[in-house]
């Protein structure tokens, strides 16, 4: 239980009030889109069993990272570091910031969509609060997410409940069968595809039960219990938070609401209908400043690694806290939230976040070729990781026949780490010329963030520890440089 609660914690997040509006529009009619959401758990299942094998198999610290790095090499692993760096991260960042200022907008303007300005406005603003938390303080970071994880289990835990009286009380005509499987629309394969991405970024995070491999108590046991008991909560949840929509609202209102959870909530809640956009506002303002608090501990550690600039591998010297990472997802989705759209965006990066999955679950099949006695405490059928390329493939080829600019933006930007890898990280001889200029730079960054380098033995993820005496030598060596 104490492994399964935080999992399907992690799982369940802002992605619920996003992402059902998307599913419905690719899918056609009511009973597919539940069918989606169903299947999308399965698939997570999937994912998540072989997920465990690499994490017991290979206990590295990093996730995806360590895994590709250690079964393709130096520029896999890079690339995908360079993608979660400027795609992943920051575009789910910038999807969960513009939830958070539609749903606190919403009720301000109830007859129409509020606009792009207010939106954008409002959004920056809570990115930019978090990001200067999250630079001055672990603890109230951490603090932070512990309060507002409570949002999104109040709203879900509403909306069920509500949505369970509705039936009892046979309000559920969009669900009978005849109607649920009326097809407004017939949807292709690739829209099918669309629906499934639109879906995946509610299941994203479904891949953190591995990062607790190392730490368990007889894992080949406890692991599969987990994903057997997590995923299917999680899907459970999400399909019956979907069932509740659609008894208080027909397709067609909900492909118009532009907060889901709002029009619900004003149908159904009467007087206490402010319930909740305040509990969906407190769910995505967690989710912004969990987002910020991992992705710049990815930056830190790419950048320990060698793979990103070192001067994103400093803290700063009072704070402990890795400000110049923090200031560089910070910048990155402030970019992409202002060129594109919520939907757009969720099909950006669920693609690459499933190019990301299926590039890793191919290791664990070539990791078996190519170690084959190696000690595996949990060891999956082939079948299954099969059966999750199998759907990768699908996913994958037929989204970038839907959606060809998004997907191949997408893959042009991972593309570009190719270059960066071998100028910046295979080089070794660089002119001194191009060692003077980036030791400029981490001397700049150095002076206007207040940051110095890590004890080496400081432990990645408890930056908050760091000796004090250390602190305070770099401190006196930074002002006096």
């Amino acid at each position: 239980i104490c492994l399964c609660l935080p999992a399907a914690g992690n799982i369940i997040g802002s992605g619920i009030f996003i992402s059902p509006k998307g599913v419905l529009e690719h899918s056609g009619s009511v009973g597919l889109a539940l069918i989606i959401w169903v299947l999308g758990g399965g698939v997570s299942a999937l994912g998540s069993m072989c997920y465990a094998e690499l994490g017991v198999t290979i206990p590295k610290s990093g996730g995806d990272y360590s895994y590709v790095t250690e079964i393709f090499g130096g520029l896999t692993g890079f690339l995908l570091l360079w993608s979660a760096v400027l795609i992943m991260y920051p575009t789910s960042l910038a999807v969960i910031a513009l939830t958070f200022s539609n749903y606190v907008l919403q009720p301000v303007f109830p007859d129409c969509i509020p606009p792009y300005d207010a939106t954008r406005t409002l959004s920056l603003v809570c990115l930019l609060l978090l990001t200067w938390v999250n630079s001055s303080s672990v603890r109230w970071a951490t603090r932070i997410q512990d309060i507002f994880t409570a949002g999104k289990l109040l709203a879900l835990g509403l909306i069920i409940v509500v949505g369970f009286m509705q039936i009892f009380k046979g309000n559920y005509e969009e669900l009978k069968p005849s109607n649920a499987f009326n097809f407004w629309m017939t949807p292709t394969v690739g829209q099918l595809a669309l629906a499934f991405l639109q879906g995946s970024f509610a299941f994203s995070g479904w891949n953190f039960l591995n990062y607790v491999t190392e730490e368990l108590v007889d894992p080949r046991r406890n692991l599969p219990r987990a994903i057997f008991i997590s995923i299917p909560l999680v899907t459970f949840v999400y399909t019956f938070t979907n069932i509740a929509y659609f008894t208080a609202m027909t397709p067609e209102e909900l492909m118009s609401s532009n907060a889901v959870a709002v029009t619900f909530g004003e149908k159904l809640l009467g007087y206490f209908s402010w319930i909740m956009p305040v509990s969906v506002a407190l769910s995505t303002f967690g989710g912004i400043n969990g987002y910020l608090f991992t992705s710049s501990r990815l930056c830190f550690s790419g950048a320990r690694e060698g793979h990103l600039p070192s001067l994103l591998a400093m803290i700063h010297f009072k704070y402990c806290t890795p400000v110049p990472a923090l200031l560089v997802c910070c910048g990155a989705t402030i970019i992409i939230m202002l060129v594109g759209d919520t939907y757009t965006l969720i099909n950006y990066v669920s693609f690459i976040n499933y190019l990301c999955y299926g590039v890793t679950i191919m290791g664990l099949i070539v990791l078996r070729f190519k170690k084959p006695k190696m000690f595996r405490p949990i060891k999956v059928n082939l079948l299954i990781p099969i059966t999750y390329l199998l759907f990768w493939a699908f996913l994958l080829i037929f989204s970038f026949y839907s959606e060809p600019i998004v997907c191949g933006v997408g893959l042009i930007i991972i593309l570009t780490g190719v270059p960066v890898f071998f100028l910046g990280v295979y080089w070794k001889n660089k002119p001194k010329c191009i060692d003077r200029f980036i030791e400029n730079i981490t001397y700049c960054g150095q002076k206007v963030c207040y940051v110095v380098y890590p004890q080496p033995t400081l432990p990645e993820d408890d930056l908050i520890a760091c000796n004090d005496a250390v602190v305070n030598e770099k401190e006196k060596t930074l002002k006096m440089q």
